[in-house]
């Protein structure tokens, strides 16, 4: 995933600020060309960042989606992640496991003390 700073993350803050939105509204939220916001939605959609919504196909008008409110939210880490992609989607299952394992065993909800005997 390579994004391009800071106009795809603009375009991200814009729809999810001012919500579902067009190109040309847009352009006057992130202060970039209309052009240029026109470039970058598909790209953004392809990346699964924004959704293009009805009500016809050629309607312009677009929304966030979860993953391109996760960019937002990782968005200062995007420069320091190999995989920016990857940190969206977030741990995977066998990191998961490495870390339930890893927790102490009250943290799981797990009683290593058996019951006690009722005399």
């Amino acid at each position: 995933m390579k994004l391009r700073q800071p106009t795809d993350f603009l375009i991200l803050e814009a729809l999810e600020e001012k919500g579902r939105n067009v190109a040309t509204n847009l352009q006057s939220h992130t202060g970039k060309s209309r052009k240029n916001i026109n470039t970058r939605l598909p790209v953004l959609e392809d990346y699964g960042l924004v959704r293009k919504i009805g009500p016809a196909e050629r309607s312009g008008l677009y929304e966030v989606t979860p993953d391109g409110k996760a960019a937002l939210i990782y968005q200062e880490q995007y420069d320091e992640v190999d995989d920016f992609g990857a940190l969206l989607e977030g741990p995977t299952p066998e990191h998961e496991q490495s870390t339930a394992t890893a927790e102490p065993a009250f943290v799981r909800g797990e009683d290593n003390d058996p019951e006690p005997d009722d005399e």
